[in-house]
């Protein structure tokens, strides 16, 4: 009878232990997840580096602003070592290699290869990347029309049945998979948000808001929505967090008024570039990241 309590008891105690033990592996964990990260680098294009947005930081031509996502969330959670290396025009490329730089078609220099800001101290790393990589500015600069007569510049990219702005979203997959591999290799203490692309464009459109026919418009932003979903697959794939901007989007694309729109559509309504977030939709992208890394 002794000997079967003793048996209970240090099965009761070993229980007791194991609990203690999952207890403060779960809190020490929750408290790793809510940390503040003390080494933040940003990655990516201009839908990052906020292009026109008061005020310029760095090398001028990447059009990089104190009020992109990046400054903004580093400052709403007190990270203390920002390093912003975001540029106008990056892709997929330029993590790994210099980016030559321009204004107005003028030389402005090159900006070193963006992984040059990684390091194994790093413990946050965002990334926007892929726009340039598939072309999509430059599509939907193609697609303005003034004309509400004339042909959907669909047909000039989907040719029997053949999409070949998706084509180029589907060879993009593997290249950002590399990139997500490289930052881990380089930086494997850091957590790694990637975000996707906003909403541009409602669907049917706005013209003559926007210049850009309805059933073009439509189509621009679901090719839109086809690179979010890629990089959503792949970003899972490859021990990264994707950050969804798009839905939270609803209701400020660029059919909207002045004080609602997150991204300015051909004619900017405020200092921002062209078909490209804000200081408004930077500022949201930042609550969007941010509540995601604090969220754990």
């Amino acid at each position: 009878m002794k000997a079967s309590r003793t048996v209970k008891t240090a099965a009761g105690l070993c229980a007791l232990l194991g609990a203690v033990s999952a207890t403060t592996a779960l809190s020490a964990g929750a408290a790793a997840a809510s940390a503040t990260p003390q080494v933040y680098v940003a990655l990516g294009d201009s839908m990052a580096s906020g292009p026109l947005i008061p005020d310029p930081t760095g090398q001028l031509a990447c059009a990089r602003s104190t009020h992109n996502y990046a400054h903004d969330l580093a400052a709403t959670l007190g990270i203390p070592t920002l390093r912003d290396v975001t540029c106008s025009g990056a892709s997929t490329t330029h993590m790994t290699n210099p980016q030559s730089l321009s204004i107005g078609g003028v030389a402005a220099g090159t900006a070193p290869p963006q992984f040059d800001a990684l390091s194994a101290d790093t413990t946050l790393v965002t990334l926007t990347i892929g726009g340039n990589d598939v072309g999509l500015v430059g599509v939907g600069q193609d697609c303005m029309q003034l004309n509400p007569f004339a042909a959907p510049c669909k047909g000039k990219y989907v040719v029997n049945g053949v999409d070949s702005v998706a084509a180029r979203t589907n060879a993009f997959a593997p290249k950002l998979a590399a990139v997500l591999d490289g930052i881990h290799q380089r930086s494997p203490q850091a957590r790694v948000l990637v975000t996707g692309y906003g909403l541009y464009i409602k669907n049917g459109g706005c013209w003559p808001t926007q210049p850009v026919l309805g059933s073009d418009a439509t189509w621009l932003q679901s090719e839109v929505d086809y690179l979010n979903s890629t990089i959503a697959g792949t970003a899972a794939g490859h021990g990264a967090t994707y950050v969804d901007v798009r839905t939270p989007s609803a209701g400020h694309d660029s059919c909207q008024s002045e004080s609602n729109r997150w991204v300015e559509g051909y004619v900017p309504l405020t200092t921002a570039a062209p078909l490209h977030p804000n200081q408004a939709g930077e500022a949201a992208y930042a609550r969007i990241v941010g509540a995601v890394v604090t969220g754990g």
